[in-house]
């Protein structure tokens, strides 16, 4: 089995195989990190996650199937971390495109000095002996547990004195499962910025006792400095999408953010399906999209086009072509996917064609909560879950025991 799974069926088998441990194991040794890379203990379905090969509500309702809520919360509560960092961002999205233009404005202002400690930090040269295990595992691997991230990015951030930005540019580059909310918000998190003042300062000891005394870390910052940073912007309200008509013929558009399109979207007329090239960021991007095309084609019977760019004109023409007057897509956040699909509704629009996306109803109904504190949603998971898994909802007491796992 794939280390990290990429189709729909190895994300399927990931999950079976995980399940005996989602429970009280899961919760006891989440956090130790093996140095020789064997990630056991956590699920390591990220990266399926990630483009939904398969999806919150599957992972979160098989794991209940197997395990009583008291047993399963601190595993349940890391899917629900994922889906606020997602919502907390489309929120406020200026603050992916504020992102973007501080790397761009820090990469241009960076003196030699600076870039060759960025350069030895992201080759894994500093001398902070776990730093530099962590880095070059990334570089091999394009993985890292979630505890070393948050051990990375402070070290990067404190010790080193490097701007967070930079940091999150390095591992949105490289994760497999790279996620523009998870990422940015994250380190954010670490650098002070999202929770006004608290700031995530990683511990030598630490470090020895989760890597069960393989890594060390000397000469750690002993405070944060967090870095200077306008408050948060205003929440803006929740974008809107324009819903698929199920009257009306379409063409299928899949993109990175939602690859089993065929397992929600509701009875469509589906002339064609189209998976463009230009939005797979690498790899696993391409790998995630030939699958979720096999699969597209088989379920709706029609072909399939992969396009090299997602030119209106062809992409209207190839919809005119079919009859369709609609392209449906899965929804997309804030992102570089998102960025694409909205500079390409209007241009659509003008040719007669309509893209609507299809909002997942996990989305729809934990992303109003999301706009706070992760408290804000912890506390409506009980009463969400029969709506988004179909199932009974856990006892109440239970539900009161999720506690935000450790960051």
């Amino acid at each position: 089995m794939a280390a990290f799974p990429l189709t729909r069926a190895a994300a399927l088998d990931r999950l079976d195989a995980f399940l005996p441990k989602a429970g009280s194991a899961y919760a006891a040794r989440r956090n130790l990190v093996d140095a020789g890379g064997d990630h056991r203990n956590v699920s390591r379905l990220s990266a399926a996650l990630r483009r939904r090969l398969i999806g919150e509500d599957e992972v979160v309702g098989k794991v209940l199937e197997q395990h009583r809520f008291e047993k399963g919360e601190k595993f349940i509560a890391e899917v629900f971390w994922r889906t606020y960092w997602k919502g907390w961002l489309e929120q406020r999205p200026g603050l992916w495109t504020d992102w973007l233009a501080e790397v761009q404005a820090l990469d241009a202002a960076l003196d030699k000095a600076a870039a060759r400690r960025l350069e030895a930090a992201i080759a894994g040269r500093t001398g902070i002996d776990a730093f530099d295990h962590w880095a070059r595992e990334l570089d091999e691997t394009g993985y890292l547990h979630n505890w070393a991230r948050m051990q990375v990015a402070s070290i990067w951030t404190f010790t080193l004195g490097l701007p967070w930005q930079l940091g999150a540019k390095w591992t949105y580059d490289r994760l497999i499962d790279a996620d523009p909310a998870s990422n940015t918000l994250s380190w954010r998190w670490v650098a002070g910025l999202h929770t006004a003042g608290k700031a995530y300062l990683a511990s030598a000891d630490r470090i020895a006792a989760m890597t069960g005394g393989r890594l060390h870390a000397e000469g750690l910052a002993q405070s944060p400095r967090i870095p200077e940073a306008p408050a948060h912007p205003p929440r803006t309200p929740l974008r809107q999408p324009v819903a698929p008509d199920p009257a009306q013929p379409a063409l299928v558009l899949i993109t990175p953010e939602d690859c089993s399109l065929e397992t929600v979207l509701p009875a469509l007329d589906v002339r064609a399906v189209v998976v463009p090239r230009s939005l797979a960021r690498g790899l696993a991007d391409r790998t995630a999209l030939d699958d979720a095309a096999m699969r597209a084609a088989a379920h709706w019977g029609c072909a399939v086009r992969a396009p090299d760019s997602l030119a209106p004109a062809d992409l209207a023409a190839l919809a005119a072509a079919q009859g369709c007057t609609q392209i449906v897509t899965g929804f997309a956040p804030a992102g570089p996917v998102g960025t694409a699909l909205a500079a390409l509704r209007p241009a659509l629009a003008a040719q007669g064609i309509a893209l609507a996306e299809h909002q997942r109803a996990w989305d729809r109904l934990c992303w109003p909560h999301c706009g706070k504190g992760f408290f804000n949603l912890k506390a409506r998971i009980h009463d969400l879950l029969p709506e988004l898994i179909g199932q009974k909802a856990p006892d109440q007491a239970a539900s009161a025991m999720i506690m935000a796992p450790a960051r």
